[in-house]
């Protein structure tokens, strides 16, 4: 083979100043020594590539309030389609995938509350359908590895609220900073997590505490999460991404029997597209109904939100 392409096929599908870069087998050797290596810019994700243990490290970049806005959906949906194409050809190209946040004391805040607002009081259900299964399908995606023989890891430095939390639970193991918070606080006005909340947390703990945790809204602790199985290991803060390497070096040998292990994981309680987006139906109806008064504190948790990401910008 002549010549090696990163990044993805399909300019049209990214930001104009992402590029495709072709490499020479020479400069692809020099590239590889450098631990990591960037592979392609998708705007609000920053991804690397360390060829020694095989794992893909991407961390979120957002624009403005850390949330699953519609932009960052997109990059996350080339995100998954690119690492298809990039290491499923080999059963061993890729072995790791990790998830963090840039955004400091936020991994993120989960669904896009401004924009889901507007869809309100708009009553255009079908766009808060839209968005919910584009949200389920990343969420499902990375729930199967992509089909590719990995271990996913959700590195977690700061507040994983609302679809961020859920994002998480499609992970295979979650590393979390002594600081880190997890919650679904999104009974607080009047609506709940629908995109997999449900479904991924009646598994794990059992319908009757997957219920007590979305309608108490409550915040918890990484120390609770861990307590529940819901987090794998907590460290000390500013040591999660060291952490991570040291699972990676501990782990290497039975990287197969591990992967091996949540693959079977997924055979014996087994979660659908259909499922979750059966979920979002209720959702989108739920989000419809909502009072003006419901409405009014989902916009100031955005005011919150803005102006947390204001200051971080500014300082």
């Amino acid at each position: 083979m002549d010549q090696t392409r990163i990044g993805p096929t399909d300019s049209q599908s990214l930001p104009n100043d992402a590029a495709d870069t072709i490499l020479g087998e020479a400069e692809l050797h020099r590239v590889a020594e450098v631990q990591p290596s960037p592979l392609f810019d998708l705007g609000q994700l920053d991804i690397s590539w360390d060829p020694e243990t095989k794992a893909l490290w991407t961390f979120m970049t957002p624009e403005g309030r850390p949330s699953f806005n519609l932009p960052m959906l997109r990059d996350f949906d080339v995100w998954q389609d690119e690492i298809e194409r990039l290491y499923g050809e080999s059963d061993d190209q890729i072995r790791y995938l990790i998830l963090g946040s840039r955004f400091p004391g936020v991994w993120n805040f989960g669904g896009d509350l401004g924009l889901f607002s507007k869809y309100i009081r708009n009553q255009d259900r079908q766009s808060l359908v839209d968005y919910g299964q584009a949200c389920n399908t990343i969420l499902f995606r990375n729930m199967q590895a992509l089909g590719l023989p990995m271990v996913t890891i959700g590195l977690v430095q700061g507040q994983a609220l609302g679809g961020g939390f859920e994002a998480l639970l499609s992970f295979n193991v979650i590393i979390a900073e002594r600081s880190a918070k997890f919650g679904l606080p999104e009974i607080a006005f009047g609506l709940f997590p629908g995109m997999g909340a449900h479904a991924l947390l009646a598994r794990r703990l059992g319908f009757a505490r997957a219920e007590q945790m979305i309608l108490s809204g409550k915040t918890h602790t990484a120390e609770e999460m861990f307590e529940l199985g819901l987090v794998h290991q907590v460290v000390e803060d500013g040591e999660g991404e060291q952490a991570v390497h040291d699972y990676i070096a501990q782990n290497s040998r039975r990287h197969a029997g591990n992967h091996a292990v949540f693959k079977a994981s997924r055979e014996v309680w087994p979660v659908s597209l259909a499922e979750l987006n059966a979920i979002v139906d209720i959702w989108a109806d739920t989000a419809l109904k909502l009072k003006e008064t419901d409405l009014r504190l989902m916009e100031r948790l955005v005011r919150a939100q803005s102006k947390l990401s204001a200051s971080i910008s500014a300082g």
